[in-house]
């Protein structure tokens, strides 16, 4: 389901009043692949419900550059809700997910290991309210950016 924040962090109360755990994610989520599939799988396994930011477009161009994202916003909202591993979407225009991670207050924080536990946005705060974070392996060789220089190796010169 694509909603608001504020719709989704009333849900998600009441989910952890009944006693179920909420984990969250965020990313941009340009090109969906393997790698994203595999870390939401993961992310879920986690808890009861999982929650996944993503970047508006115009906070994308900030972090990536003006060339991305590839996927206009509501695109990668729709691609990440259809899952069946996703029980949330929201957008966040900041810079980093911060205020979407204090609204949601979830459970279980997750991301890839890239960012390593000590980058985590979000990290202190999860912790410090008896949540857990986790750095989860990222799948070899699957990156957006990796599509991007296949499909520009191959058709970026006709």
């Amino acid at each position: 389901m694509i909603a608001s924040l504020e719709f989704i962090a009333r849900h998600t109360r009441e989910l952890q009043a009944s006693g179920k755990k909420v984990v969250f994610t965020n990313g941009c989520f340009d090109i969906l692949h393997p790698g994203h599939i595999e870390l939401l799988k993961q992310a879920r396994a986690h808890g009861d419900a999982l929650v996944v930011a993503i970047n508006t477009d115009a906070s994308v161009r900030r972090f990536k550059g003006a060339s991305r994202p590839i996927i206009p916003e509501q695109e990668r909202a729709e691609l990440l809700a259809a899952l069946e591993v996703v029980d949330f979407v929201c957008t966040f225009d900041e810079d980093t997910p911060l205020e979407a991670i204090l609204k949601v207050r979830p459970d279980v924080l997750v991301k890839g290991a890239d960012w390593g536990l000590d980058g985590i946005v979000g990290r202190a705060e999860v912790e410090g309210w008896g949540g857990e974070v986790i750095a989860l392996p990222l799948v070899q060789g699957a990156s957006t950016t990796g599509i991007v220089e296949r499909v520009m190796q191959k058709y970026g010169q006709h």
